[in-house]
Formats: structure tokens, sequence, C-alpha cells
């Protein structure tokens, strides 16, 4: 279901952004649900006077929407926690190229799209976890995960999931079509369960004693450290954790990232809230209300964050390739029975 909210919490309606929006308000369409983020918003329209209205919803629902609302769709912004996403988006035609140094000094190249049509704000990375009463030697690349020791013994969601889409976009991208269908392959053939439920379930399948091994959005398995959460935090002293492919490529990161919409009706606003994501404050934000890892380098973690301590991400392997080879990725998991 759609979410309408504003800078001071206000519920509007949609005719009323399309009908009374001025140009000191900027409309954002997002898939981001936290309420953490009132406080980032409020903090932008302190600085540039642009008052933010929020429609939050699915990203799916929201491409929809925006493809159907067609010129007369009233948003500026698109935000998507996830890039497989965003390419749906680029193939719906809903979200345009602009130009931004601020953006283009501050955010990796291989954290945009190489035609400017989005970029990342933050990274999640996608790890493993594991049983330290029952694993003594983890495995330590996504390819190891492969290996027959670990039959009956992984768990992991469902091959719709968009976090899943997009590692194996990526293994396509780094290793090639066929290696990436061996890979899920083996990863079914050593599933401890057929996949349900979402990354923290997969944690509680590891103090269940369901399975030994998991792969998990790393802030998933932070959450368990903030509060108390059903089935996990009592077990977090026997989870460890593994940055995978260290020595190669390096650990898979995906994207919370933002789009200017195809007919933004406010394009100096949008550019302006774009560019203030990449912002110092907008930044510490990510890091430290959902435990996410800045898209800027420099920026510092949130303390509970670096309790997982220094690792090498994947920079080699573009973040554009997670949408770009999607379709393939899901035709793979279809095609070895990965539910």
């Amino acid at each position: 279901m759609l979410r309408i909210t504003t800078r001071i919490a206000s519920v509007l309606s949609l005719t009323a952004i399309a009908a009374g929006a001025m140009a000191q308000d900027v409309n954002v369409y997002s898939s981001r649900h936290y309420d953490t983020d009132d406080a980032l918003y409020e903090e932008f329209t302190k600085e540039t006077g642009i008052t933010v209205n929020r429609v939050e919803g699915k990203a799916d629902e929201l491409i929809a929407r925006l493809k159907a609302e067609g010129k007369n769709s009233p948003a500026d912004v698109f935000i998507t926690v996830d890039i497989g996403r965003m390419g749906r988006a680029e193939q719906a035609g809903v979200i345009q190229p602009f130009d931004s140094e601020v953006i283009e000094n501050a955010v990796p190249e291989h954290l945009r799209h190489p035609d400017d049509l989005w970029f990342g704000v933050s990274q999640r990375a996608r790890i493993i976890f594991y049983a330290k009463d029952r694993v003594e030697n983890p495995p330590r690349t996504y390819e190891a995960l492969t290996d027959p020791e670990w039959k009956g013994r992984i768990c992991i969601r469902s091959s719709s999931n968009v976090y899943n889409q997009s590692l194996l976009a990526s293994i396509i991208e780094a290793d090639g079509e066929e290696a990436a269908r061996d890979w899920a392959q083996s990863i079914v053939d050593n599933m401890a369960r057929e996949p349900q439920g979402g990354d923290t379930d997969q944690l509680r399948g590891l103090v269940s004693g369901e399975c030994d091994i998991a792969v998990a959005n790393h802030y998933y398995f932070l959450r368990g450290f903030d509060k108390d959460v059903e089935g996990l935090t009592s077990g977090m002293d026997n989870l460890g954790w593994v940055w995978p492919n260290q020595s190669d490529r390096g650990a898979h990161l995906n994207l919370t990232a933002a789009a200017m919409t195809k007919g933004a009706p406010h394009p100096d606003a949008a550019k302006a809230l774009l560019e203030f994501l990449v912002s110092d404050f907008a930044q510490q934000h990510f890091a430290s209300q959902n435990n996410e890892y800045p898209a800027v380098p420099g920026v510092g973690l949130d303390a509970n964050t670096a309790r997982l301590g220094f690792f090498v991400p994947d920079t080699s392997t573009p973040t554009a390739a997670f949408s770009t080879n999607a379709a393939k990725a899901q035709e793979i998991f279809n095609e070895v029975g990965w539910k």
C-alpha cells in the first residue's frame, strides 16, 4: 500500500500533490520505508527551504504508477533500495539522465549508471553467516558455498528476492553464465530447506539449528544488536560472519539508488535533493540509521556497523550489471528449480 508523508508527517493526497505542488516543493516516490528518513528530509528543507512530499510504497508498485501517470506524474525523484528494481524503472522509461558534477565527484564510477540515469546513495553487503558451534571452517567465497560439504546445511531466501537476483547477476558478470548456472544448481542442492521468509528468517535458521550457513544482507544481523529481534538476538553470540571473496573480486554490495523521474515537474528542486543525498549529513544518516555503508568514500561508519570490521568490496563489477543481467539471473533460477 502506498504511504504519503511530508517533512512534518502531514497526510496529503496524490491529487493535492499533483495540483498544489509549488516551485519550492519536490515530490519523491520512494521504496524506502524508514521513519528515520524524516530527519533526512527535514534537514534538506532547513538548508534549502524546499518542502519534500513523499509517497512510499513497493518499488514495482511505484514504477507502475509512474508509468500510468506518464507526463502528468507529480513525481520528481524516484528512490529504490536495490539496483535490480532501478533497472526495471529504466526499462519502463520512467527515469531520465541528468548531469551533476557534485554527484560525479562524490560517488565512485562503479556506483553510478554509465549514462547518468541513477547513482547509489548507500551500500548493502550480502555476506555469509554461520553457526560457530557447528562450523569450524566456514566458506570464504560465494563459490565455496557450492562445496558438497554444505549439502543440506544452507539457508537462503527465494529466487524472487531481488537481493539474490542481483547476487547471481554479479556472478554472471564475474564468472559467466555457465558458471553462474552451476553455482545456482549447487546452492539448490545444498539447501537445508526450501526458501522461505526474509533475511532475518535465514539468520533465525542458524539460531534454531535448522541450518549451519546462511546468506543475508549485513544490516539484518546488526538489527539484532540494536533491539530484541525474536529468534535472533538471543543466539547472536553463536553467529559468525564471513566477508566473501576477499582475495579476489571482493564482497558483493547492492545499492539504495536515486534518480530523477522522466517528467520531473521541478527538475531544479529534484537536482538539489539528489545532490543533498551525497552530502556528509545524508551519508552519515544512512550509515547511522539503518547500518548501511555510505556510497561516498571517507564518510565514517556507525559504531554498530563498524563491529563487522574492514573488508574488500567488489569494485570491479559494475553495479549496472545487476540490472542488465537480472533477466538472465531469473532464467537461471527457474532452470535449476530455485523456488
